[in-house]
């Protein structure tokens, strides 16, 4: 059992910064992916950025390539993400999760990910 808590969202001009973090309790180290997606109101959940546990790769969504970065502390059990150059269409609930069995589709697919922290809220003003 894994259990996700996300925190770190707030309120922040276009252009600004933050970053997200996702406190992990529960063994980590078999999930294939550690993930963070968002959804905006009315809009499907989207993945916005992964780490491949068992190789290191980092994935990220083509909208946030080159703004976004995640990263992992194995020693914390801790998933962050970096946030940078952020625009309005980056307003969302962010979400962290983790795939543990074995991927039957793109990281990018939520429906596959069997765990799931409570999101944390992300508003970027023009």
């Amino acid at each position: 059992q894994i259990q996700l808590e996300e925190s770190g969202g707030g309120s922040v001009e276009a252009g600004g910064s933050l970053t997200l973090s996702c406190a992990a309790s529960g063994y980590t180290g078999r999930s294939y992916y550690l993930s963070w997606f968002r959804q905006a109101p009315g809009k499907e959940r989207q993945g916005v950025a992964a780490i491949g546990i068992r190789n290191g790769r980092t994935l990220y969504a083509g909208s946030v390539q080159g703004r976004f970065f995640i990263s992992q502390d194995n020693a914390k059990n801790m998933l962050y993400l970096q946030m940078n150059s952020l625009k309005p269409e980056d307003t969302a609930m962010y979400y962290c999760a983790a795939l543990v069995s074995a991927p039957r589709a793109s990281w990018m697919d939520p429906a596959q990910y069997e765990y799931w922290g409570q999101g944390t809220q992300v508003t970027v003003s023009t």
